[in-house]
């Protein structure tokens, strides 16, 4: 860790996209305690809740995240699931998880989508998932 002391709490921001009757929200937040500025490290947590509003059962099949940092270095991440699961989600029901992204800037941003199924039908479709920022403290302020 750096010598600089990184403010205790930065501020989260949430955000959020619906498609299809599904809502998802996205909060991310800088991780002090795992970043190394001085070693170009900066770790941000980020909390994804998936809600469904929609009237039939709902799961979620694989994940697309395009991530790019301050630089414009773009990562590609596919895979199945989210955190080792593939959720099935009731009309109304909600599934949370959390997960991590690293960066060698100090800023960056993920946008992406989840392929799901329609449970009843098999029917595949795709939901936004809402960029977002990652901004640490340690990111100099510009100006627009």
């Amino acid at each position: 860790m750096t010598d600089a002391a990184a403010p205790a709490r930065f501020t989260r921001m949430a955000y959020a996209a619906e498609t299809h009757a599904i809502i998802v929200r996205a909060e991310p937040a800088f991780a002090p305690e795992e970043s190394d500025p001085d070693q170009g490290r900066f770790m941000w947590t980020y909390d994804i809740e998936i809600e469904n509003r929609s009237e039939e059962p709902v799961q979620l099949i694989s994940r697309y995240w395009r991530i790019i940092d301050a630089a414009g270095l773009e990562q590609e991440v596919r895979g199945p699931g989210v955190v080792g699961r593939q959720p099935k989600l009731n009309p109304g029901e909600s599934f949370r998880y959390q997960s991590r992204c690293p960066l060698s800037t100090p800023s960056g941003m993920m946008v992406g989508g989840y392929q799901m199924i329609r449970l009843r039908t098999g029917e595949p479709f795709e939901i936004a998932i809402p960029a977002f920022a990652l901004v640490s403290p340690y990111d100099a302020m510009r100006a627009n």
